[in-house]
């Protein structure tokens, strides 16, 4: 089906009232091939009204904010802290392994051995909670290993010495490597 041209009286007329038409959006401009006369004296407005968009068109997108840059932590460790950690010259004074012990029993025992710690003004805690496997369980295993590495965090966060940890670091591997926490306190402030 062929399209019918208007008659230049007939787009004199077209354009007349498209100029009392004010569009609902704006319209992208499109180059057009061989513009007629008339057509070149046409407002944008009434180039919108001739054009016409076919099929569903979706609303423009808003753009998608931008979260602030999160502050770096300070860190609460000083270079000679962190000096002593990576040489493996961190003398812990007192450890604990949680190896063989179900949730319940090595949350008790770490929470004891936090409250001594704070007791006797230690600094660093060495707790062994062994390696997760990181392949399949080997048979007759239960594959529920690396529990208590998983929790530990969680154990520490709520604690009622949470606010006496300074840090809490991977272990140095002659002290257990990842199957092992440093758990560094702050010093006892006098009032």
């Amino acid at each position: 089906m062929s399209r019918r041209h208007l008659s230049p009286e007939e787009r004199a007329l077209w354009h007349k009232l498209t100029r009392t038409v004010t569009p609902l959006r704006v319209p992208r401009a499109r180059p057009s091939v061989d513009p007629a006369p008339a057509e070149a004296e046409a407002s944008p407005a009434a180039r919108a009204a001739e054009r016409r968009v076919k099929g569903r068109v979706p609303p423009a997108r808003l753009p998608v904010p931008v979260a602030p840059p999160r502050p770096e932590p300070a860190p609460v460790l000083d270079g000679s802290w962190e000096k002593r950690i990576r040489s493996g010259q961190l003398a812990p004074d007192h450890s604990i392994d949680l190896h063989g012990l179900n949730l319940a029993a090595a949350h008790l025992r770490l929470d004891r051995l936090l409250g001594e710690a704070v007791a006797q003004g230690w600094r660093v805690l060495l707790v062994v909670t062994g390696k997760p496997r990181a392949l399949r369980p080997l048979p007759g295993e239960t594959g529920k290993r690396g529990a208590i590495r998983a929790e530990i965090g969680d154990w520490l966060a709520r604690s009622v010495h949470a606010g006496r940890i300074a840090s809490v670091r991977t272990a140095h591997p002659r002290h257990g490597g990842d199957g092992a926490l440093y758990i560094i306190l702050r010093r006892a402030t006098s009032l």
